[in-house]
């Protein structure tokens, strides 16, 4: 198979989704039956590091739509041989048609989260959503609330979870220097890792900030730390000062890759009751370095742990359960991996594209036969 995928970042990327699609292209790339992996990205942030054998990882598409849509016309005109369109992104949708109809190619296309649970506001893609031949979702959440609007009929339909690697992130000791430089010695620490920014109001932080008030009556030195950087950061400052709270907060802004497990370990609870997960592989990985965890009811992180069987869900909407997760979590004992998060595990997610990559092949095979 010669796979062309059209990704907003991955490789030179920040996030989960960035990170989710590093490791969706490393596992296409070591299927047994693929021949070269053509990633276009959208964005690069970072170095790209090192990258798989059989991907070829074109970077002229960056800064705007035209460079964009030129790569790719690039790309076609050197080998238009594809036997699979990956679309990393619902707005990346009109290029994908395009390719799939000058090369007769099927198309899947990847859904994370939010983006897809309604319809978008570019109509060509919305419009496009039913050329698509299969959609391979983060959680069934997701899935569902996409398929409610799209309204598909006869497509693929897989889901390919997030993973984590549990040989990076594993429990150890606090790293003292970090607890020096943010003032934590001592502290009893809830920790929320995400962007901070504006348009993305899901993630849990002002749910946690509104219960610091009476947290601190019952736990004085407590201590919560919001990892991340963006445009909402001076909103959530300035919610800690009127809320009488800001000694209890720390924002350590953006940290990279390397620092997270380190960051994780910080923490005594891992706190994000947010409405807008479509995942959340930041749950797997803190809990991957024996930190308890606290998700959602009404998002996609409750099958980050599996329905409560890894971690606490609870209700965003309700103080009070919030409040009470957070206790619970915080009377676990810390060091200790939950039994089954192997389930997320790196050779687990490349089996699972394997199988995907299987079946979506036999498709292939018998059409090409009719």
């Amino acid at each position: 198979m010669r796979i062309l995928v059209l990704t907003p970042d991955a490789f030179g990327g920040r996030g989960g989704i960035a990170k989710f699609n590093r490791d969706f292209l490393q596992a296409l790339c070591s299927y047994p039956h693929s021949i070269e992996v053509v990633a276009i990205p959208r964005r690069v942030v970072d170095p790209l590091g090192s990258l798989p054998k059989k991907l070829t990882y074109i970077t002229s598409g960056l800064n705007g739509k035209l460079n964009y849509g030129v790569a790719i016309l690039q790309t076609l005109i050197r080998n238009p041989k594809l036997d699979l369109i990956i679309c990393g992104h619902i707005n990346l949708l009109p290029f994908a048609y395009l390719v799939g109809i000058w090369t007769r190619t099927p198309i899947f296309l990847v859904l994370h989260g939010i983006e897809a649970w309604q319809p978008c506001p570019h109509w060509l893609a919305n419009n496009l959503v039913k050329k698509i031949d299969g959609i391979i979702s983060v959680s069934e959440l997701t899935k569902e609330r996409f398929l409610e609007w799209a309204k598909l009929d006869s497509v693929q339909e897989f889901i390919l979870p997030n993973t984590v690697n549990l040989e990076h992130f594993q429990p150890a000791v606090k790293n003292s220097d970090l607890l020096v430089r943010h003032q934590l010695e001592g502290k009893t620490v809830l920790m929320t890792l995400g962007r901070l920014d504006s348009s993305e109001r899901y993630k849990g932080f002002d749910e946690v900030l509104g219960l610091l008030p009476i947290l601190t009556q019952e736990i004085p030195n407590i201590a919560y730390m919001i990892v991340g950087e963006g445009s909402d950061r001076q909103r959530l400052e300035t919610k800690a000062k009127s809320l009488g709270v800001e000694r209890h907060v720390v924002f350590t802004g953006f940290i990279s890759e390397a620092e997270k497990a380190d960051y994780y370990r910080l923490a005594d609870a891992f706190v994000m009751p947010g409405k807008g997960e479509g995942f959340g592989i930041v749950y797997l990985e803190a809990m991957a370095c024996g930190i308890p965890v606290v998700a959602s009811i009404v998002d996609g992180s409750r099958e980050a742990v599996r329905n409560g069987a890894l971690g606490f869900i609870v209700n965003p909407d309700d103080p009070q359960e919030i409040k009470a997760g957070i206790l619970a979590a915080l009377k676990c004992p810390k060091g200790v991996v939950p039994e089954g998060l192997e389930y997320f595990s790196n050779p687990n997610f490349e089996l699972r594209c394997h199988q995907i990559c299987d079946q979506i092949l036999q498709v292939f095979r018998r059409c090409q036969k009719i």
